[in-house]
């Protein structure tokens, strides 16, 4: 499948010559003739020597039935033995051997069956029968040795009649069957043969006419399917396509996937194949592969915009669009672009957004505190100031730390999680430190933790603010268990809906509940992009617990105490659910999202 326009410069400066389709017109036509020409001559030549076969068979029976005759038989001995006391035929003036039986049965013969000659020799050659009374008694003018030993003969001579087909039988003496006293000849023009070859020919002609007028037409309909093919294409401007697709497809920097109507691959270049984890090679059907199933259903299916998809560890944007060149469907081009580093950058300005929107709401505060302090100390009320003050030291640049912060080790994780947390208060949302949480090893790949753990606490956030419980919190606990990384998040928020709750549907690509349109490419990648990091390194990300709303309708929690009832439903024993062996969880109700990320910790021993 071609997708590029030839140029329409290369169009106009192109010396005028036949085109493509009248050249194979004209190619095809010229085979046609040159096939036919070869097999009618076949004919001819195989129909010539087969009349010349049958008219040398027709002479041979009827020399066979006139040296079988008695009275040529008897006359041809009587002149034979007539030679020992010479008086034979050689001596015998051609009036009286015109009137004799032998010359009356031949010509009798030749009449009857329109034979050239028919004549009949002695044992020396000399003519007993000839359809000219002067060549009586003359010598035959081809050698008669052959019949006279008694062979029969078929030949095709040349004699003083023209051309002639001859056939020669020995005549026999009445009586016996070996002793020779003569030979019969029995003739045909060869001009008779060709007559005859030249009516079989004209009868074959109409047949070899109406088959060269069918390959012109077969050949007027393959120019036309060639011209159909190639796009009224000329192959100057075919082999120009194919050097500029070459070029484009190999020197851009996206991924080319073309489907032709049929779901077959038709052009696919390595950044394609690099991209989606595929070994695909044109000819091969969109289903044989192993793309994910949003990779194929974009493949098959044009879109009206971009859409995102996760491959492997990578974010993709996909482009696909339908192909059509006058009128016919040539099918989808999907062009794929790597957008890995873009999410995570992304996912980085994000956190560095959320600090910098915290400190700006803490510049005010800031402010506002310093006036206070400065009434305080001008107003000589030094031991209230310096309580005041005590009070703020308690707090961070973007406002109180998560309790239970500060067992996690790594920095970036732990600005991260600040922002997070700011991120969250400015959206009335709190996000919490779970108790069990303890991570004293550096992260040895923090770009993958971030964005699993990014993916999960932005989705718990947006599901907090949009729940129906009050207050609305986030947990976030994290564990290590030698070099592997534990992550749970859970929410107050409603859950997830009752079509998701097997926890498989949740993590396909496209699937969500908010709004697609806000996003470019779409939602519903998010959690797709977590789970295949996760088992890219051996571990995964999974629903633990699917949640659900309130039953009625939501509540208030106090301050510092968990909340009881439908938001807090309790687990065996009494105890809140989701208890484990590190203490009850303080955020329950909603979604609890666990992540196993092996190896996304430092060896710290």
């Amino acid at each position: 499948m071609k997708f590029f326009e030839p140029s329409a410069g290369r169009r106009r400066d192109r010396p005028r010559r036949l085109r493509l389709r009248s050249q194979v017109l004209l190619l095809q036509s010229a085979v046609v003739a040159v096939t036919l020409a070869t097999v009618f001559g076949t004919y001819a030549y195989t129909n010539n020597h087969r009349l010349i076969r049958e008219y040398q068979l027709r002479a041979l029976a009827v020399a066979r039935t006139v040296a079988s005759e008695p009275t040529v038989r008897a006359g041809a001995a009587r002149f034979s033995a007539a030679n020992a006391s010479g008086g034979g035929a050689a001596h015998t003036p051609p009036r009286d051997l015109a009137t004799q039986e032998v010359r009356t049965t031949a010509e009798a013969a030749r009449k009857r069956t329109g034979s050239l000659f028919v004549v009949v020799t002695d044992d020396r050659g000399f003519r007993l029968a000839h359809p000219e009374v002067a060549q009586l008694g003359r010598m035959v003018s081809t050698d008669p040795s052959r019949a006279l030993s008694g062979h029969e003969v078929l030949a095709r001579d040349h004699a003083h009649l023209g051309d002639e087909v001859v056939a020669k039988v020995p005549v026999y003496a009445p009586g016996s069957t070996t002793v020779v006293v003569g030979e019969a000849n029995a003739g045909v023009a060869v001009s008779d043969v060709h007559a005859q070859l030249v009516r079989v020919l004209l009868g074959g002609l109409g047949g070899l006419v109406l088959a060269l007028l069918l390959g012109i037409g077969a050949s007027a309909l393959l120019a036309r399917r060639w011209k159909r093919l190639t796009f009224g294409l000329e192959p100057e401007e075919l082999a120009g396509l194919v050097q500029e697709q070459e070029a484009v497809l190999h020197g851009i920097g996206e991924g080319v996937l073309a489907v032709d109507s049929g779901g077959t691959v038709t052009v696919i270049n390595e950044e394609a194949r690099r991209l989606l984890r595929t070994d695909a090679v044109p000819g091969q059907r969109i289903e044989s592969l192993g793309l994910t199933p949003r990779v194929r259903e974009a493949a098959g299916t044009p879109s009206d915009g971009p859409v995102m998809a996760a491959v492997g560890e990578r974010a993709l944007v996909l482009s696909s669009r339908s192909v059509d060149r006058d009128g016919r469907d040539l099918g989808t081009l999907l062009t794929v672009q790597d957008r890995t580093d873009v999410e995570s950058l992304t996912r980085q300005l994000d956190a560095v957004q959320a600090m910098s929107a915290a400190l700006r709401a803490q510049r005010h505060e800031f402010a506002n505190r310093l006036h206070v302090i400065s009434g305080l100390v001008h107003g000589g009320y030094s031991a209230e100031a310096t309580d005041y003050i005590d009070a703020l030291l308690g707090t961070g640049p973007l406002g109180s730390d998560p309790p239970g912060l500060d067992t996690v080790q790594d920095s970036s994780v732990r600005a991260f999680l600040a922002a997070k947390a700011a991120q969250a208060r400015e959206r009335g949302v709190t996000l919490v430190i779970g108790e069990a949480t303890w991570a004293e090893a550096p992260v040895a790949a923090p770009v993958d933790v971030t964005t699993v753990l990014g993916n999960l606490v932005d989705n718990a956030i947006d599901a907090a603010q949009d729940g129906a419980r009050d207050p609305r919190r986030v947990e976030v606990e994290l564990m290590t268990e030698e070099t592997t990384l534990l992550i749970t998040v859970a929410d107050t928020g409603d859950g997830v809906s009752d079509v998701r709750r097997d926890g498989r549907d949740v993590f396909l690509e496209g699937v969500s509940t908010k709004n697609h349109s806000a996003v470019l490419g779409g939602r519903g990648i998010g959690l797709a992009l977590a789970r295949q990091i996760a088992r890219a390194r051996g571990g995964d990300v999974y629903l633990a617990e699917p949640g659900g709303p309130p039953a009625g309708g939501g509540c208030r929690a106090e301050p510092g105490r968990p909340p009881a009832g439908d938001e807090y439903p309790a687990g065996p024993g009494g105890s809140p659910a989701g208890d484990d062996a590190a203490g009850p969880r303080r955020v329950s109700g909603g979604a609890v999202f666990v992540a196993r990320l092996p190896g996304a910790m430092e060896d710290d021993r």
